[in-house]
């Protein structure tokens, strides 16, 4: 292990330990214990190995960072990341506008017959209507047969 971070280790623990009387001394013996606790969390990185794995990260984050923001060709994939989000996003706005589909899936066109009226297109038609109460149709089936009433009763058929 690296003496560097055997300093780092020690130079945090000393801070802990000077964090941990303060807090002794001004907020009582739970915050001391609070201290305490943090403080051994420097030695016990170092031993474990975790402090320079963490300082590796730390390095290694940083020159990512200085790579994105100095790099002109990672500005560039930004740009072209964000106009690719704008043109699907306005792309949803003008399909749901209607503006620009393509006949296949806009709305049916109105059709007249020879009479001037409205032509109804074969997939417009709707199944017929339910019959007029009291002349319901025999389902053979009483229980069907009741519940149509019902339901006719309520209006929802």
């Amino acid at each position: 292990m690296d003496a560097t971070w055997l300093a780092l280790a020690v130079v945090l623990s000393a801070i802990g330990a000077i964090w941990t009387v303060v807090a002794w001394r001004t907020r009582g013996v739970a915050a001391a214990v609070r201290g305490a606790g943090l403080t051994l969390l420097a030695p016990a990185a170092y031993l474990t190995g975790t402090l320079e794995l963490a300082g590796e990260i730390a390095v290694d984050v940083g020159d990512w960072a200085r790579g994105l923001v100095f790099s002109p060709v990672v500005w560039t994939g930004i740009a072209l990341a964000g106009a690719g989000v704008l043109l699907v996003l306005l792309g949803g706005a003008l399909a749901a506008r209607g503006v620009g589909t393509s006949p296949r899936t806009a709305a049916p066109r109105q059709v007249e017959d020879g009479a001037g009226r409205p032509a109804v297109a074969p997939a417009d038609r709707r199944a017929p209507a339910a019959p007029p109460a009291g002349r319901g149709r025999a389902s053979g089936d009483d229980d069907l047969d009741d519940i149509e009433a019902i339901l006719r009763r309520r209006g929802i058929s």
